[in-house]
């Protein structure tokens, strides 16, 4: 899987300007991981699609993490709709730890961006696709790649990888492009998102505290 020097933001470029020329409007279906995350994709695409965010994230191996970020992703998408009109649909996928922790059972000890977070992105947009064929939407695609920290071309693929399997199209992106992880950060201060410090796994927490633990030890 390997993006080359493909331009995924000229590629959406391409996507909306057609959209624009015919006058469509097409449903999209799209993962979001957390709402800091979603707030510049949301707000970027739903002057050009209908959404429907699909938040499902069995990766948040800590229930109460889990809630707070789902809690978070509600009510940003309760201030789109109610402050700027926006129509932001919200479902919610199933919640089962256990299903990704055994996927990434003899991955644990990866570092974060390598296999273990491969198998991660298989199992959330996989599912993102299948429900996406099965309730009709047009395009789906995946808020993840507005994280400086994950890697877009491996996204894309997986995406198109699903999209084919599930005869659905993956909208692409680099949302980091055009500053949208830095606007992300602005929307996050505007609006009061917690902005978690971690991915979600417990083995990206248990990374992060170690970094922590030895930048307090320098």
């Amino acid at each position: 899987m390997n993006g080359g020097n493909r331009n995924y933001q000229k590629e959406l470029d391409k996507i909306i300007d057609g959209l624009i020329k015919t006058g469509t409007r097409p449903k999209l279906l799209m993962h979001t991981c957390c709402a800091p995350c979603s707030s510049y994709c949301l707000k970027y695409l739903s002057e050009y699609f209908d959404i429907t965010v699909y938040y499902y994230n069995p990766n948040i191996t800590e229930e109460a993490e889990y809630r707070m970020r789902t809690k978070e992703q509600k009510r940003l998408i309760d201030i789109y709709n109610e402050e700027l009109s926006m129509d932001i649909k919200f479902v919610e996928g199933e919640y089962d730890r256990e299903l990704f922790l055994s996927k990434v059972k003899g991955y644990e000890a990866c570092k974060e961006g390598g296999d273990r977070c491969k198998i991660c992105f298989e199992l959330r947009l996989d599912k993102a696709g299948a429900y996406a064929k099965n309730h009709g939407f047009d395009f789906f695609t995946t808020s993840l790649t507005i994280s400086p920290l994950k890697n877009a071309p491996l996204l894309n693929s997986i995406g198109e990888e699903v999209g084919s399997k599930y005869d659905v199209r993956f909208l692409p992106s680099d949302f980091k492009k055009k500053e949208g992880y830095k606007q992300s950060i602005e929307l996050s201060k505007e609006y009061g998102l917690y902005r978690q410090n971690y991915c979600g796994c417990v083995y990206s927490k248990n990374e992060m505290l170690s970094r922590q633990k030895g930048n307090d030890n320098e």
